[in-house]
């Protein structure tokens, strides 16, 4: 089922894939403030309840994923104004990295910026070969602000972050696959059809399962090892008495493909 709202598209299939389209493509999906507001309304609710989606895939309209912050709205607001339309952003962004499911960006082109923290802000990303990446906040007089200073370093390590963030300078999908930030590098009319793949392939397993883990992983990496270890048996735990955890059992023990419900 397919829903638009102003800036978005979003299309709901009946394996519980969940797809978002950046739809601005006439300014290169610059995000703005009505944008920031859909991406708030569509991520916010997942953060606690993943209802019947089990994964979503992000991605842009036309030859862009996203420009980053829209510059032409943002002229001549007041410090005020700036802020206000900032937070809308921030409430978005973490909502993307609060999702319960898996997220993944889909970068068909540019990612500049805000973009380039929207991708960062899902949990793995494919790239289009081409596309490229930038963070040129420091070339507009601000800073990364919805997650970049901290999601950038933890993806391929704080020297390589800093030179990035501080020169402003672009860099190609083809280094991001290189240095660990980008998971798989397609050819540009694969790409979807493998990002559809594999979340496709995700949505197969046991949601909770899947949740759990990526709440494990979440979590554990901003602590200690030990304090990690207690996350991820917990949330382990969680996942013993689930109908789930006999389906498996029980489709292994008959060889056969298991039919997850999510309970």
């Amino acid at each position: 089922m397919e829903t638009r709202l102003a800036t978005l598209i979003t299309e709901r299939l009946d394996d519980g894939l969940l797809l978002v389209t950046l739809n601005r493509p006439e300014v290169r999906n610059a995000i703005n403030t009505r944008m920031g507001a859909d991406l708030r309304e569509i991520f916010r609710p997942l953060a606690f309840e993943a209802r019947d989606i089990r994964c979503v895939v992000v991605t842009g309209a036309g030859k862009a994923f996203c420009a980053g912050g829209d510059l032409k709205e943002r002229h001549g607001m007041t410090d005020e104004q700036w802020r206000a339309q900032h937070a809308v952003f921030e409430e978005a962004f973490y909502a993307v990295m609060h999702c319960s499911v898996p997220v993944m960006a889909a970068v068909n082109g540019a990612a500049f910026a805000g973009g380039c923290e929207l991708a960062l802000a899902s949990d793995f990303i494919y790239a289009a070969k081409g596309a490229r990446f930038a963070f040129t906040e420091t070339t507009l007089g601000i800073i990364p602000g919805v997650g970049g200073t901290q999601n950038l370093p933890r993806a391929l390590g704080a020297r390589r972050a800093k030179e990035i963030i501080f020169s402003g300078k672009p860099f190609s999908a083809e280094e991001a696959f290189a240095w660990g930030m980008v998971n798989r590098l397609c050819e540009s009319d694969e790409l979807m059809p493998a990002a559809m793949e594999i979340a496709r392939t995700i949505c197969a397993n046991a949601p909770v399962a899947v949740q759990q883990a990526k709440k494990a992983i979440h979590y554990g990496l901003n602590a200690d090892l030990r304090t990690g270890l207690a996350f991820e048996i917990e949330a382990y735990n969680r996942t013993v008495g689930t109908e789930d955890r006999y389906e498996g059992v029980r489709a292994f023990a008959e060889k056969r493909k298991p039919r997850f419900s999510g309970r």
